[in-house]
């Protein structure tokens, strides 16, 4: 499962180098993170649980998020909540309730029955 994260983090990466936003710098601005932050996803060096529903509320409130670079962290959303990158059904709860509550906070139009990735 770990192996299926990094190679998401890898199609995140080669995504946006295909946008011509090479450099490290350039990456933390259009993902709306710091070079920390950045680099430690982007290289694969993840915690195991994989990304918050913090971190990819941030990436996608960026303003400069490129399209590709959007559908990529969609295709993530969608997998982790379909259970790809973990067996543990209360975590992937509680990463769906936190990803739904960031997302409503961010979009106010979202009503209670289309927040978030109900599974």
């Amino acid at each position: 499962m770990k192996a299926r994260q990094c190679a998401k983090m890898r199609e995140l990466r080669e995504a946006l180098v295909a946008t011509g936003i090479l450099t490290l710098d350039e990456q933390s601005k259009v993902l709306g993170l710091s070079r920390s932050t950045t680099w430690t996803i982007l290289n694969g060096s993840h915690k195991a649980s994989g990304l918050s529903a913090a971190i990819i509320d941030r990436m996608l409130a960026a303003p400069r998020l490129p399209p590709l670079v959007r559908a990529k962290i969609h295709e993530y959303i969608e997998e982790k909540t379909a259970g790809l990158y973990s067996g543990n059904r209360s975590a992937l709860r509680k990463f769906t309730a936190r990803l739904s509550v960031a997302r409503a906070a961010r979009d106010p139009s979202l009503t209670s029955t289309a927040r978030g990735f109900r599974r």
